[in-house]
């Protein structure tokens, strides 16, 4: 009897030490599969480096792109961060577009056209070069819930409706979620003389990274993914619909559409070029294929919203321009390889830029980047 009873006490033990050890292993893997656990750096890139075997089920907020939720479970611990990157040809292959969300591109001066970058579910290793703030811009990062992050290095500051500095005062933004250089500097920002690889002025030459902007918003501002007052930035945010894209058997054999923002500047002319396989379009500016010095990638879209916008040109030193950014207009989107005619409308800065059909119902847009520009009312396009 006594022989019995050690036999059976010592099948307890090694049942109840089997499933400590079952549980104890899952949970461990739970934490180094990405959930809990820091996620890793590329030593080669700088990047953050999310486990690709992962399964992609969870959607980005911004544009439905799908990812993991280890990498899901990284970007909620943030908010939304607009960079203000320029297109000076000398400033070209510029870092980080090709690690976008959404991106807002317009004329900012001379033809030459500039991107607020927004960032949220991907991390980019370097941004830049990065530049000055501009008030149109402002109305579109308005659009990305409460205190949205706002990077660049100064801006139009001349009184009047292009005082953009002003504006972000105005706001409220101040040394909060404004994020400019001016007052934040080294080692969150800094100038890299070499990495294009060739002379050019020092205003082509500033540069961050994601993982730097948002680290000091959340240490010296008290801005994660909650505010002070543990309100979080997506309240009032309104995500726009996604889809699939087209199965391929549906998909045109090819599309080009050719944007010149003001007429004859060669240099500054866009290309976008639609690839079946991919259902993509790929960007070339100025005759040639837009790369991202990170990667050296060529800058890519799922989904390309061009904007009438009617544009004006102040009469200030600086002859800054203005855009009709609110009320309505005519849109164009292009996805799948095909053309939508539609109409875009914006009540107000904080209001979400809405784009609909010829019918009035708002566009589904396919998972993945997002490209607005900026078209001025006598702007070119064309379409083969």
């Amino acid at each position: 009897m006594k022989k019995r009873h050690i036999i059976l006490l010592v099948g307890i033990y090694s049942v109840a030490a089997i499933i400590s050890f079952l549980v104890f292993s899952k949970a461990r893997g739970a934490t180094t599969n990405g959930i809990s656990a820091p996620v890793p750096v590329d030593k080669a890139t700088g990047q953050l480096s999310f486990d690709q075997k992962q399964p992609k089920t969870e959607p980005c907020p911004l544009n439905g792109e799908l990812y993991s939720k280890q990498q899901k479970d990284w970007w909620e611990k943030h908010r939304p961060l607009g960079v203000m990157i320029e297109n000076h040809e000398n400033a070209r292959p510029q870092s980080g577009l090709s690690l976008t969300d959404v991106v807002y591109e317009a004329v900012a001066e001379g033809g030459i056209t500039r991107f607020l970058s927004i960032f949220y579910c991907q991390d980019a290793p370097q941004v830049g070069p990065i530049r000055s703030a501009r008030t149109y811009f402002l109305d579109f990062i308005s659009e990305y819930g409460d205190n949205p992050l706002y990077v660049h290095v100064g801006g139009a500051n001349r009184d009047g409706q292009a005082d953009a500095l002003a504006q972000i005062e105005e706001y409220g933004w101040g040394a909060y979620n404004d994020m400019n250089q001016f007052s934040i500097g080294f080692p969150t920002f800094w100038r890299d003389y070499d990495r294009l690889g060739h002379s050019t002025a020092t205003e082509h030459t500033m540069y961050s990274t994601t993982t730097k902007l948002w680290d000091f918003a959340k240490k010296s501002r008290k801005l994660s993914n909650v505010d002070e007052n543990s309100d979080s930035w997506n309240l009032k945010f309104s995500p726009y619909v996604f889809t699939n894209g087209a199965p391929l058997s549906e998909r045109p054999a090819s599309e080009k559409v050719h944007l010149e923002l003001w007429e004859g500047y060669k240099d500054y002319a866009i290309d976008w070029i639609y690839d079946k396989k991919e259902n993509e379009y790929k960007r070339e500016n100025g005759g040639k294929p837009h790369i991202d010095q990170n990667n050296k990638k060529q800058l890519t879209t799922k989904n390309l919203v061009v904007l009438y916008m009617a544009e004006t040109q102040l009469n200030d030193e600086e002859h800054h321009l203005l855009y009709k950014t609110k009320g309505t207009g005519k849109a164009v989107v292009f996805m799948n390889g095909k053309e939508l005619q539609g109409r875009w409308k914006k009540d107000g800065r904080t209001d979400r830029l809405i784009i609909s059909d010829t019918l009035g119902k708002p566009v589904t847009f396919i998972r993945g980047r997002i490209w607005f520009t900026l078209l001025p009312l006598d702007g070119v396009i064309t379409v083969k």
